[in-house]
């Protein structure tokens, strides 16, 4: 069961594809692109620019590059070292905290954005990661070293990824739609490989060319049901303690009027990938999200009873539960991630039951580790403590990647250019 939870896990991945969503949502024909339910004739402007970033940034711009053809240029910002793409400009930005090339990168894209005009076209390609890979603070005195303090506070807190994405936005120069205002004019198009809640889409990396929802007393909110500012660097404690952040763009701001947005993939696609392959094996299958953004322990408990339930009266029961879980680190971290920690959670519970759970992130990577989550089932305690390993201290210390990777339940997929969130399934027989 633990193999056929993998292929699951493994089919939903390979029908999730950059170029399947594009050969759906996006077509050209004789000089004319089509995006969802937009036109746009390309001879009509006298400039387009592409901007791609996230984690999917390279397998994006490569497949536009193929729907269109030769001539398009801009700018890549992508976490890995890719074959560039012929007329654009890469940078290896850093994830999850941002890196030179990151602040590189966002000046780079508004100096090119500040220089299109009425006639000009601009294409983004976003996905998830994109916080991290291109920043800009808004204050010039709050250096790369405060970004990444900053970054490192938000990500350890335990707050949801639409609550860290807020404060983020306050602090950046091309966030929270500041990213369009700088290309105030040109008709801009955004298309949009999602990694965040499908009600939250303005959060996808940390939404740089969509009106912000979020404001600035949600963001004092945030930081003190966190303690967030006491763990910031004085340049970003100071604003919040002196309630000093600015406000972002709205949607009732002109800059919005020319701007599109279309997102053609979303963690919605994994999960019916998911359920089809799962149904095809002979599982009754169901589909829960709704502790999406739930302590993973709470989800897991959660999830754990539904599974339980689910198997009663039926021979084969599998759960699909999509998005993320949340852990809060409290104090140093090993290797692992929130996928690793939920399932090292699970095995826990369901020691020497008929029962197996993966967890695994699309992108292929969980937090600081080298895996994209892991899988278990009720033999895996037994297991671990035949080869004298500590599941218990492994789950205290946020260290599961040692132990996965020594039974060899990690599931390692390296990074897959591609980012829709976190996939749970959940088998009972």
């Amino acid at each position: 069961m633990r193999e056929t939870a993998r292929s699951i896990f493994l089919g939903a991945l390979a029908e999730s594809s950059i170029p399947r969503a594009f050969a759906k949502h996006v077509q050209y024909d004789g000089g004319a692109l089509r995006i969802g339910d937009d036109l746009y004739d390309l001879s009509n402007f006298s400039n387009v620019l592409v901007l791609s970033f996230g984690k999917a940034a390279h397998a994006m711009a490569e497949a536009l590059a193929a729907t269109t053809g030769s001539g398009l240029t801009g700018v890549v910002v992508d976490p890995v070292d890719q074959v560039q793409l012929s007329g654009f400009r890469y940078f290896k930005g850093g994830h999850p905290a941002p890196n030179a090339e990151s602040l590189l990168a966002a000046r780079t894209m508004l100096r090119l954005l500040k220089m299109q005009s009425q006639h000009s076209l601009v294409i983004y390609l976003i996905s998830g990661g994109g916080s991290s890979l291109v920043e800009m603070p808004l204050d010039e005195e709050v250096s790369l070293a405060d970004l990444v303090s900053t970054y490192r506070a938000l990500v350890h807190c335990g707050a949801p990824i639409a609550e860290i994405n807020c404060i983020r936005k306050h602090l950046s120069a091309v966030k929270g739609g500041r990213m369009a205002r700088a290309a105030s004019g040109a008709a801009q198009v955004s298309i949009m490989v999602s990694d965040v809640p499908e009600n939250a889409l303005d959060s996808l990396a940390s939404g740089p060319t969509m009106p912000d929802s979020t404001t600035v007393s949600d963001c004092y909110a945030i930081a003190h049901r966190y303690n967030l500012a006491a763990q910031f660097p004085a340049a970003i404690r100071e604003a919040f303690e002196q309630q000093l952040l600015e406000e972002t763009p709205k949607s009732d701001d002109p800059e919005f009027v020319t701007c599109r947005w279309w997102p053609i993939l979303s963690n919605h696609t994994a999960q019916c990938a998911c359920a089809e392959r799962a149904t095809l094996a002979g599982f009754a299958v169901d589909v829960d999200n709704s502790c999406d953004d739930w302590d993973y322990a709470k989800a897991a408990d959660y999830l754990l009873r539904k599974v339980r339930k689910l198997r009663t009266g039926v021979s084969r029961a599998c759960l699909i539960s999509g998005g993320e879980v949340t852990v809060k680190v409290e104090g140093p971290a090993g290797s692992g991630g929130r996928n690793q920690q939920f399932a090292l959670y699970c095995a826990e519970k369901i020691a020497g039951e008929n029962i197996t759970v993966i967890s695994a992130g699309t992108d292929g990577i969980d937090g600081n580790s080298p895996a994209a989550g892991a899988v278990v089932d009720g033999t895996t305690l037994e297991r671990a403590g035949a080869a004298a390993l500590n599941p218990e201290q492994a789950l205290r210390s946020f260290n599961a990647f040692p132990l996965f990777d020594r039974l060899g339940d990690a599931v390692v997929t390296g990074p897959t250019g591609n980012n829709v969130r976190d996939l749970r399934i959940l088998l009972a027989w």
